[in-house]
């Protein structure tokens, strides 16, 4: 997971460096629709070996409406993030995008009719009030680009509750089979309205971000793999240090004490409801057998 987070600091970064022009010719930033499309295709090409190692075999799906519905919500999300990691401050962007368990919480509650109790709703609440705290509206010059990471978070949220869906009936890998597979296309469409040809510097440079997301989610998935979601979440919040580190050798940028304590809260939020969740998914079973055994005495 430290792996993972590191790894994605270091793709933000070069995204911010397309976006601010470097290695194009005039100093002309290329546009995040572009950076997506350039990072979908790279991060396929990595992936292709594991592609064909599945074959058909993984893209047997009775489901493809909903892969449609899930890569779309993925594209919106990666367009809005890489806007955001494009134009404002890396550390804060990140910051905010922290948001993602809690809007996946509210949204397994009121679309996919989970049962929510009164902590992790009351976590929820706090979590938002830290995203008051970074944006702090009415208090600092509030413009609607410092929306665009919690709407993509929003986003990420919804295609977790997708995926969630899916894997009630589809394979792990046709999920990400389809993911990437139809992410490529459907970022070309977006990129083909704003598109440029890049110079040799910005395609190495998109070939870097390719790399570390397709080495970065991989890292991520396995964490989730080896241990529970309860004891490894704390380390993806490892990105902002990262990320502050990476914005700061970069581009000078100094997060201010707000984004830290603001962070602070939403990640103490997100931990706490993904402990809850990983306490009630223990308890469940033995709930489950108690009844069972209950039902079957005299």
């Amino acid at each position: 997971m430290i792996a993972a987070s590191f790894l994605f600091a270091l793709m933000n970064g070069a995204i911010r460096l397309l976006g601010d022009g470097w290695g194009a010719e005039g100093g002309a930033g290329m546009h995040p629709f572009q950076i997506a499309f350039l990072r979908n295709v790279f991060a396929l090409a990595f992936m292709l070996p594991w592609l064909m190692h599945h074959g058909r075999v993984g893209l047997r799906t009775n489901r493809l409406h909903m892969h449609l519905w899930r890569a779309g919500v993925g594209l919106i999300a990666m367009l809005c993030w890489f806007s955001a990691v494009a134009y404002l401050p890396l550390a804060e962007a990140v910051a905010l995008t922290f948001t993602v368990p809690l809007f996946a919480t509210a949204g397994a509650a009121l679309v996919l009719g989970e049962v929510v109790r009164a902590r992790r709703w009351t976590a929820t609440i706090v979590g938002f009030l830290g995203v008051l705290v970074i944006l702090r509206p009415g208090f600092t010059e509030f413009t609607p680009l410092m929306t665009l990471p919690v709407i993509a978070a929003c986003f990420m949220a919804a295609s977790m509750l997708i995926v969630k869906s899916l894997s009630r009936t589809e394979a792990p890998a046709a999920i990400v089979l389809y993911m990437n597979l139809l992410l490529t296309p459907l970022s070309l469409i977006a990129a083909f309205f704003v598109w440029r040809w890049p110079t040799l510097t910005e395609l190495g440079l998109g070939l870097f971000i390719g790399f570390c997301a397709a080495l970065a989610h991989n890292a991520f998935t396995r964490a989730f793999v080896l241990a529970d979601a309860s004891a490894i979440i704390p380390f993806d919040y490892a990105r902002l240090p990262f990320v502050a580190l990476v914005g700061y050798l970069l581009f000078a940028e100094v997060p201010d004490g707000w984004t830290w304590v603001g962070a602070a809260v939403i990640a103490a939020a997100a931990i706490y409801i993904a402990q809850r969740e990983t306490r009630v998914a223990r308890e469940r079973p033995i709930l489950q057998v108690s009844a069972e055994s209950v039902k079957d005495r005299p």
